[in-house]
């Protein structure tokens, strides 16, 4: 998409994380992943446990088999923290178990397992 995507705006100081996580190089299973995130199928459990633990955006971006994820959060937001009460929310581990199956992981790995953190390492300042 070269026309870009609106970011949307906080009435706070916020922080970002980004992180990168491999898909099963299959084209179904790719299709299904899609599948499972599209507002008709993706969980309202787990939407409602992401925005529990304080995260104000979620994006997640793929090319190929290789996904990106963008969170957004208030900037006292505390990430280990976070992920820990995540996965002990309502239906987070039957979630994980689900989306393993599309995903380059072990089939019992927590979010934060399988997702990598990754490092900004370039920011064209203003």
């Amino acid at each position: 998409m070269t026309e870009g995507y609106l970011q949307k705006q906080f009435n706070q100081p916020t922080k970002r994380y980004c992180q990168t996580l491999e898909l099963k190089d299959d084209a179904e299973l790719i299709r299904r992943y899609r599948e499972a995130h599209d507002p008709d199928h993706f969980w309202d459990e787990i939407k409602a446990g992401i925005r529990a633990v304080g995260i104000l955006e979620m994006e997640i971006y793929i090319a190929g088999n290789r996904l990106i994820m963008i969170v957004d959060a208030p900037a006292d937001f505390c990430w280990d923290e976070a992920m820990s009460r995540l996965a002990t929310l309502p239906r987070q581990q039957e979630w994980e178990q689900y989306v393993a199956a599309f995903q380059q992981c072990a089939a019992d790995a927590t979010s934060n397992e399988k997702w990598q953190m990754m490092e900004r390492m370039f920011r064209l300042y203003e």
